[in-house]
């Protein structure tokens, strides 16, 4: 990759970095009425948990040293990150937001504010650590992944116990 290009890829990696909740937070305040996208969260919970189960696949190829198969996963990763965070937003743009109403509010409140801390934060550690493998910096991108992907799995799966949570009070 030439110094021009990785300086472009770097500038979009900030710049999506900074504008996806950016976005996400503006759309958050848009409501859409006479829109039934209520059948979304179970939806979005299981690529979370897809999601989840691609990047432990892509753990165990890359160990194998299955490279092929490690990229391919994790560009599936990818893609089900990306469509989840398109459904999300719709569900949230055309649905009231649903209150916990469990004996576990701390835990839930816990596990859900770290879910969105980290997903925020995951996103340019994903798109570097993707960068670095793309320009073939292999010891750059193991050096990355070693806190990448303990963070990605964690908000893939978080996500997952979140909506277990919280689906008892749906309305």
């Amino acid at each position: 990759m030439e110094a021009s290009e990785l300086k472009r890829a770097k500038t979009l990696i900030y710049v999506a970095s900074a504008a996806i909740p950016l976005v996400v937070a503006v759309l958050f305040k848009v409501k859409i009425d006479g829109v039934d996208l209520t059948f979304l969260p179970p939806i979005y919970a299981t690529i979370n948990g897809l999601t989840a189960l691609l990047l432990v696949g892509a753990l165990i190829a890359i160990k194998r040293k299955n490279m092929n198969l490690h990229r391919s996963l994790i560009r599936v990763a990818l893609l089900l990150s990306l469509l989840f965070l398109a459904s999300y937003v719709a569900y949230h743009m055309t649905s009231d937001s649903t209150r916990y109403g469990g004996d576990f509010k701390m835990l839930y409140l816990i596990i859900l504010i770290s879910h969105i801390v980290l997903s925020v934060a995951v996103v340019p550690l994903v798109l570097f650590t993707y960068l670095f493998a793309w320009q073939g910096d292999y010891v750059r991108h193991k050096k990355w992944t070693k806190f990448t992907w303990p963070i990605w799995f964690y908000v893939a799966v978080s996500g997952v116990v979140v909506y277990l949570m919280i689906s008892p009070f749906y309305g």
